[in-house]
């Protein structure tokens, strides 16, 4: 496919920055190498929308009733990326490449980053910032897998995995050198760029040595798992209190 047709076939979900296989993921480095054609090709042009004004080079998506996505004012996808038949956007943005799956809720402020990728039946509370990662390409990008709750203003980049049906409290801040710090066993087991499935996750600080002195450097920690028979509807104030982390 040319650089136009992997475009419209990122848009139409027929093809993906990254994607599932067994236990992992596999990236597909030729459309991210396409997504940057289609940046460097295009030229800025002036468009309207309603009483909006916009001056970009890449389109917005259209043909939500088909899609069966809701997309409350002044929401914005930009063309290429692939939103799943239930998919909620708040006033929020998605931007190109990006994927997200059924029934996935997108809420204010929030922002889905180039070639993420989002599961379904995931919770992006407000102002949630999902970086966007498409260079080098063959760079994984962020991934935020089915059933995951991300609370409010958290910071999730330079692609960092969180798996299934894990609850990140609000403020917790992910980049690929951040510790993930498991602290629920008699000794801690460190992660970088990966948060295990179901584990609850809330800030924390760990010290840090230097010329001037100790400081406290920002971690996180993971504080508990959800069980097997724990409702995935379950609130994230319920999760939290659970393992004594609630509000």
């Amino acid at each position: 496919m040319n650089t136009e047709q992997t475009i419209a076939a990122l848009d139409r979900g027929e093809v993906r920055v990254a994607e599932p296989s067994g236990e992992g993921w596999v990236v597909h480095p030729e459309v991210q190498e396409a997504i940057l054609d289609f940046f460097r090709t295009r030229a800025m042009e002036p468009r309207e929308v309603g009483p909006f004004e916009y001056h970009d080079k890449i389109p917005l998506k259209s043909g939500y009733e088909a899609l069966g996505v809701r997309v409350v004012p002044p929401a914005v996808a930009r063309y290429g990326a692939f939103l799943s038949r239930g998919v909620v956007l708040m006033p929020s943005y998605v931007n190109i490449g990006a994927w997200v799956g059924p029934n996935t809720m997108v809420d204010t402020w929030a922002t889905v980053g180039s070639g993420a990728q989002i599961g379904a039946g995931v919770h992006l509370a407000g102002g949630v910032g999902i970086g966007g990662v498409l260079e080098p390409p063959g760079a994984a990008p962020v991934i935020v897998e089915d059933g995951a709750f991300i609370g409010s203003r958290c910071i999730i980049t330079e692609g960092v995995r969180i798996g299934r049906e894990a609850v990140l409290a609000p403020n917790v801040s992910l980049t690929a050198s951040v510790p993930v710090i498991d602290v629920t066993g008699s000794k801690p087991v460190e992660y970088r760029g990966s948060v295990p499935p179901r584990a609850v996750v809330v800030p924390g600080t760990r010290p840090k040595t230097f010329p001037a002195g100790t400081y406290q450097l920002a971690c996180a920690l993971i504080v508990g798992y959800r069980s097997e028979r724990t409702d995935l509807k379950t609130s994230l104030n319920d999760a939290l209190r659970e393992f004594g982390a609630g509000a």
